[in-house]
């Protein structure tokens, strides 16, 4: 599109912001309204960190920007030891200084393809929100694979929430989904949080932190 011509309008060109955007856009447009922050688009990924872990006790995000909703996905997760190891979530309210272990409330459910299906263990005050997801077995084609919400860890005024939902297999070659949610109370922020496994395995694989942007 001709300078002259930019956003539709010839002249001057009107202001453009977040909710008000105003004119004909064509692609460069677009992506020059998105690289400024002014493009209206809600509920858009933004990557904060990435990380790729080898054999590790623990993954702690301590960087979580302004956001009101974080999405988590980890995939091809592997496991340094051979038994039952749920993947499980700590909040913190000190920047990773230390994570709370008492108060979470938890809610899951799993499936099985071997036709079980039921509750995990149910909660309204336990040290951590387990059952993310499961795996058994120290072999790299059972990866844990999966992704959560997180929701208002970053607002004083409400209740931090999760929700969640995986797949994997065990070492009986059943494969496994898990589903739910869990929360923390009091309200207070929480400005880290940290993902370990429930048997102490250690953790290798590759989990990404993103926040949804006018959420």
């Amino acid at each position: 599109m001709a300078d002259d011509l930019k956003y539709g309008y010839k002249g001057a060109e009107p202001t453009q912001s977040f909710g008000n955007n105003t004119g004909v856009f064509d692609p460069n447009d677009i992506n020059n309204l998105i690289a400024d922050n002014k493009w209206t688009s809600f509920g858009q990924l933004e990557l904060i960190e990435t990380q790729t872990v080898s054999a590790v006790s623990s993954v702690d995000f301590v960087t979580l920007g302004s956001y009101n909703v974080h999405f988590v996905t980890w995939n091809d997760l592997t496991i340094g030891t051979s038994a039952d190891n749920y993947l499980q979530i700590r909040f913190s309210n000190n920047g990773g200084t230390s994570y709370i272990t008492d108060g979470y409330q938890i809610g899951m459910q799993y499936g099985g393809n071997n036709g079980s299906f039921g509750d995990t263990t149910k909660s309204t005050r336990t040290n951590s929100i387990t059952y993310l997801s499961y795996s058994n077995t120290t072999t790299s084609n059972a990866n844990q694979n999966g992704y959560l919400y997180l929701y208002n860890l970053l607002d004083s005024s409400k209740y931090s929430f999760l929700t969640s939902h995986s797949f994997s297999q065990s070492t009986s070659t059943i494969a496994y989904f898990y589903f739910g949610g869990g929360g923390l109370t009091p309200a207070e922020t929480h400005n880290a949080f940290q993902l370990l496994l429930s048997g102490g395995a250690t953790i290798s694989g590759t989990l990404s932190l993103y926040g949804i942007r006018y959420s």
